[in-house]
């Protein structure tokens, strides 16, 4: 997983994360509304600690959403068979804070 910081300011972070084929992130929690743009990809399922299976996520470069924060533990796995590529906007609720906590 490659995580790049590309801007922050005292409401915002913007990322690019990258996950490989196969590749997981982090257990993790969002804290704040974020707003996505798929770069690359073509399978992600997303995974809760609490919760048995894998739930789909139909992605496609270009595709683009708001996600609201989710305070269960999960991670995103890439099960397609090219790289997950995607620029995410965190809007802080307040400076400094951590949009997605690792919870191991």
């Amino acid at each position: 997983m490659k995580i790049e910081t590309i801007t922050t300011r005292a409401d915002l972070v913007i990322r690019r994360q990258t996950l490989q084929p196969g590749e997981a992130t982090h257990w993790h929690v969002d804290t704040c509304h974020r707003f996505s743009v798929v770069v690359r990809g073509n399978g992600l399922v997303i995974e809760y600690r609490d919760a048995p299976g894998a739930h789909p996520v139909a992605v496609h470069p270009g595709l683009a959403d708001w996600d609201a924060p989710e305070p269960r533990v999960h991670r995103a796995v890439n099960v397609g068979t090219e790289p997950f590529e995607e620029v995410v906007t965190f809007y802080l609720d307040k400076p400094g804070m951590d949009p997605q906590p690792v919870r191991n």
